[in-house]
Protein backbone atom coordinates (compact mmCIF):
# COMPACT_ATOMS: atom_id res chain seq x y z
CA UNK A 1 0.00 0.00 0.00
CA UNK A 2 1.62 3.22 -1.11
CA UNK A 3 1.39 6.78 0.08
CA UNK A 4 0.10 9.20 -2.56
CA UNK A 5 2.42 12.00 -1.58
CA UNK A 6 4.62 12.66 1.42
CA UNK A 7 6.40 15.70 2.78
CA UNK A 8 9.58 15.72 4.83
CA UNK A 9 9.21 14.73 8.48
CA UNK A 10 12.42 16.51 9.51
CA UNK A 11 10.77 19.76 10.49
CA UNK A 12 10.78 22.40 13.19
CA UNK A 13 7.51 22.85 15.14
CA UNK A 14 6.77 26.02 13.18
CA UNK A 15 7.32 24.22 9.89
CA UNK A 16 5.03 21.43 11.11
CA UNK A 17 2.27 23.95 11.80
CA UNK A 18 2.72 25.37 8.30
CA UNK A 19 2.37 21.88 6.79
CA UNK A 20 -0.88 21.37 8.69
CA UNK A 21 -2.23 24.69 7.45
CA UNK A 22 -1.26 23.83 3.87
CA UNK A 23 -2.81 20.35 3.89
CA UNK A 24 -5.96 20.99 5.97
CA UNK A 25 -7.97 22.34 3.00
CA UNK A 26 -7.57 18.94 1.32
CA UNK A 27 -9.72 17.20 3.95
CA UNK A 28 -13.04 16.02 2.56
CA UNK A 29 -16.09 15.11 4.61
CA UNK A 30 -18.40 12.81 2.66
CA UNK A 31 -20.44 9.62 3.10
CA UNK A 32 -18.81 6.37 1.99
CA UNK A 33 -19.62 5.11 -1.49
CA UNK A 34 -20.24 1.54 -0.28
CA UNK A 35 -20.97 -0.43 2.88
CA UNK A 36 -17.92 -0.52 5.15
CA UNK A 37 -16.75 -3.96 6.19
CA UNK A 38 -12.93 -3.90 6.26
CA UNK A 39 -11.89 -1.59 9.08
CA UNK A 40 -8.24 -1.12 10.04
CA UNK A 41 -6.98 0.45 13.25
CA UNK A 42 -3.54 1.92 13.93
CA UNK A 43 -1.77 2.51 17.23
CA UNK A 44 1.77 3.00 18.52
CA UNK A 45 3.53 2.32 21.80
CA UNK A 46 6.73 4.13 22.74
CA UNK A 47 9.89 3.08 24.48
CA UNK A 48 10.61 4.60 27.88
CA UNK A 49 13.12 7.07 26.43
CA UNK A 50 10.71 8.02 23.63
CA UNK A 51 13.29 7.29 20.94
CA UNK A 52 11.56 4.24 19.48
CA UNK A 53 8.08 2.91 18.93
CA UNK A 54 6.18 -0.13 17.76
CA UNK A 55 3.40 0.63 15.27
CA UNK A 56 0.64 -1.89 14.63
CA UNK A 57 -2.19 -2.12 12.12
CA UNK A 58 -5.06 -4.52 12.77
CA UNK A 59 -7.43 -5.24 9.88
CA UNK A 60 -10.88 -6.10 11.21
CA UNK A 61 -13.85 -7.71 9.47
CA UNK A 62 -16.75 -5.70 10.82
CA UNK A 63 -19.33 -8.26 9.73
CA UNK A 64 -17.58 -11.33 11.19
CA UNK A 65 -16.09 -9.43 14.16
CA UNK A 66 -12.75 -11.05 13.40
CA UNK A 67 -9.14 -10.08 12.78
CA UNK A 68 -8.06 -10.62 9.16
CA UNK A 69 -4.51 -9.36 9.36
CA UNK A 70 -2.07 -7.83 11.84
CA UNK A 71 1.13 -6.04 10.84
CA UNK A 72 3.83 -4.64 13.12
CA UNK A 73 6.74 -2.31 12.48
CA UNK A 74 9.45 -0.87 14.73
CA UNK A 75 10.55 2.67 14.04
CA UNK A 76 12.74 5.41 15.43
CA UNK A 77 11.01 8.55 16.68
CA UNK A 78 12.53 11.91 15.81
CA UNK A 79 9.82 14.48 16.61
CA UNK A 80 9.08 15.53 20.22
CA UNK A 81 5.67 15.22 21.81
CA UNK A 82 3.94 18.56 21.25
CA UNK A 83 0.15 18.88 21.64
CA UNK A 84 -1.40 19.62 18.26
CA UNK A 85 1.59 18.19 16.38
CA UNK A 86 1.12 14.55 17.33
CA UNK A 87 1.02 13.43 13.69
CA UNK A 88 4.66 14.40 13.18
CA UNK A 89 5.62 12.00 15.94
CA UNK A 90 3.35 9.08 15.07
CA UNK A 91 2.33 9.25 11.40
CA UNK A 92 5.71 8.15 9.94
CA UNK A 93 5.51 4.84 11.81
CA UNK A 94 1.85 4.35 10.86
CA UNK A 95 2.56 5.02 7.20
CA UNK A 96 5.41 2.54 7.35
CA UNK A 97 3.29 -0.27 8.77
CA UNK A 98 0.34 0.53 6.47
CA UNK A 99 2.52 -0.42 3.52
CA UNK A 100 2.78 -3.95 4.97
CA UNK A 101 -0.95 -4.68 4.67
CA UNK A 102 -1.84 -7.13 1.92
CA UNK A 103 -5.49 -6.00 1.79
CA UNK A 104 -6.45 -2.34 1.56
CA UNK A 105 -8.91 -1.29 4.28
CA UNK A 106 -12.07 0.62 3.48
CA UNK A 107 -11.57 2.72 6.60
CA UNK A 108 -8.78 3.40 9.09
CA UNK A 109 -9.33 4.33 12.75
CA UNK A 110 -6.50 6.28 14.35
CA UNK A 111 -5.88 6.69 18.07
CA UNK A 112 -6.02 10.46 17.87
CA UNK A 113 -8.04 13.26 16.33
CA UNK A 114 -9.16 14.10 12.84
CA UNK A 115 -10.62 17.57 12.37
CA UNK A 116 -11.17 17.92 16.14
CA UNK A 117 -7.96 19.91 16.16
CA UNK A 118 -7.13 23.62 16.41
CA UNK A 119 -6.10 23.65 12.74
CA UNK A 120 -8.62 20.96 11.76
CA UNK A 121 -5.79 18.59 10.83
CA UNK A 122 -4.99 16.00 13.46
CA UNK A 123 -3.36 12.60 13.06
CA UNK A 124 -6.32 10.89 11.35
CA UNK A 125 -6.72 13.71 8.84
CA UNK A 126 -2.98 13.78 8.15
CA UNK A 127 -2.79 10.04 7.48
CA UNK A 128 -5.98 10.14 5.42
CA UNK A 129 -4.84 12.96 3.15
CA UNK A 130 -1.43 11.36 2.56
CA UNK A 131 -2.81 7.89 1.79
CA UNK A 132 -6.22 8.57 0.29
CA UNK A 133 -7.76 6.10 2.77
CA UNK A 134 -10.96 7.17 4.57
CA UNK A 135 -10.03 7.82 8.21
CA UNK A 136 -11.65 8.36 11.60
CA UNK A 137 -10.12 9.89 14.70
CA UNK A 138 -11.06 8.15 17.96
CA UNK A 139 -9.40 9.88 20.91
CA UNK A 140 -9.67 9.36 24.64
CA UNK A 141 -9.56 13.08 25.46
CA UNK A 142 -10.30 16.36 23.73
CA UNK A 143 -7.65 18.62 22.25
CA UNK A 144 -9.89 21.66 21.81
CA UNK A 145 -13.54 22.63 21.98
CA UNK A 146 -16.28 22.37 24.59
CA UNK A 147 -19.09 19.88 25.19
CA UNK A 148 -21.83 18.80 27.54
CA UNK A 149 -21.42 15.32 28.98
CA UNK A 150 -23.68 12.85 27.13
CA UNK A 151 -26.09 10.65 29.06
CA UNK A 152 -24.54 7.64 30.76
CA UNK A 153 -26.01 4.97 28.48
CA UNK A 154 -24.24 3.18 25.62
CA UNK A 155 -24.56 5.14 22.39
CA UNK A 156 -25.37 8.45 24.07
CA UNK A 157 -23.65 11.41 22.47
CA UNK A 158 -23.18 15.15 22.42
CA UNK A 159 -21.38 17.48 20.02
CA UNK A 160 -17.87 18.78 20.58
CA UNK A 161 -17.94 22.41 19.47
CA UNK A 162 -15.10 24.77 18.67
CA UNK A 163 -15.51 28.26 17.20
CA UNK A 164 -19.23 27.58 16.58
CA UNK A 165 -18.42 24.45 14.56
CA UNK A 166 -19.21 20.82 15.41
CA UNK A 167 -15.82 19.15 15.15
CA UNK A 168 -16.54 15.75 16.77
CA UNK A 169 -19.02 13.61 18.62
CA UNK A 170 -18.53 12.87 22.30
CA UNK A 171 -19.66 9.25 22.24
CA UNK A 172 -20.44 6.89 25.12
CA UNK A 173 -19.23 3.45 24.03
CA UNK A 174 -19.86 1.77 27.39
CA UNK A 175 -22.55 2.55 29.91
CA UNK A 176 -21.19 4.58 32.80
CA UNK A 177 -17.69 4.80 31.31
CA UNK A 178 -15.95 7.96 30.08
CA UNK A 179 -16.80 8.76 26.45
CA UNK A 180 -14.46 8.87 23.46
CA UNK A 181 -14.11 11.71 20.96
CA UNK A 182 -14.96 10.63 17.42
CA UNK A 183 -14.10 12.92 14.53
CA UNK A 184 -13.87 12.86 10.76
CA UNK A 185 -10.37 12.27 9.48
CA UNK A 186 -10.80 12.28 5.71
CA UNK A 187 -13.26 10.93 3.10
CA UNK A 188 -15.92 10.02 5.66
CA UNK A 189 -18.83 11.78 7.37
CA UNK A 190 -19.42 12.11 11.08
CA UNK A 191 -22.58 10.01 11.29
CA UNK A 192 -20.82 7.09 9.58
CA UNK A 193 -17.84 7.52 11.90
CA UNK A 194 -20.15 7.28 14.92
CA UNK A 195 -21.84 4.12 13.59
CA UNK A 196 -18.54 2.40 12.81
CA UNK A 197 -17.05 3.17 16.22
CA UNK A 198 -20.15 1.85 18.00
CA UNK A 199 -20.16 -1.27 15.82
CA UNK A 200 -16.53 -1.89 16.79
CA UNK A 201 -17.05 -1.51 20.55
CA UNK A 202 -19.11 -4.48 21.78
CA UNK A 203 -17.26 -4.90 25.09
CA UNK A 204 -14.68 -2.18 25.77
CA UNK A 205 -14.39 1.61 25.73
CA UNK A 206 -12.24 1.79 22.58
CA UNK A 207 -12.98 0.07 19.26
CA UNK A 208 -11.89 -3.56 19.33
CA UNK A 209 -9.38 -3.35 16.44
CA UNK A 210 -7.81 -0.29 18.07
CA UNK A 211 -7.61 -2.07 21.42
CA UNK A 212 -5.95 -5.07 19.79
CA UNK A 213 -3.52 -2.82 17.91
CA UNK A 214 -2.45 -1.18 21.17
CA UNK A 215 -2.03 -4.51 22.94
CA UNK A 216 0.00 -5.96 20.07
CA UNK A 217 2.21 -2.86 19.90
CA UNK A 218 2.90 -3.07 23.63
CA UNK A 219 3.82 -6.74 23.35
CA UNK A 220 6.06 -6.11 20.34
CA UNK A 221 7.92 -3.36 22.13
CA UNK A 222 8.54 -5.55 25.16
CA UNK A 223 9.75 -8.46 23.03
CA UNK A 224 11.95 -6.50 20.65
CA UNK A 225 13.35 -3.82 22.92
CA UNK A 226 12.98 -5.39 26.33
CA UNK A 227 11.86 -1.97 27.50
CA UNK A 228 9.06 -0.42 29.46
CA UNK A 229 6.74 1.69 27.39
CA UNK A 230 4.43 4.63 27.25
CA UNK A 231 1.07 4.57 25.37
Amino acid sequence: MSVDEEHSWSLSPQQAVEIQEQLAPQVRQQPPSSTIRLVAAADCCYSKDGAGCAAVIVLWDLERKAVLETETSLAEVHFPYIPGLFAFREAPAILQVLECLTVEPQLLICDGHGIAHPRRFGLASHVGVLTGIPTIGCAKRQLCGTFVQPDSGWGSQSPLIDRNEVIATVLRTRTGVRPVFVSVGHLIDLSTAERVVLACTPHFRVPEPLRLAHRTAAEALRCELGDSLHP
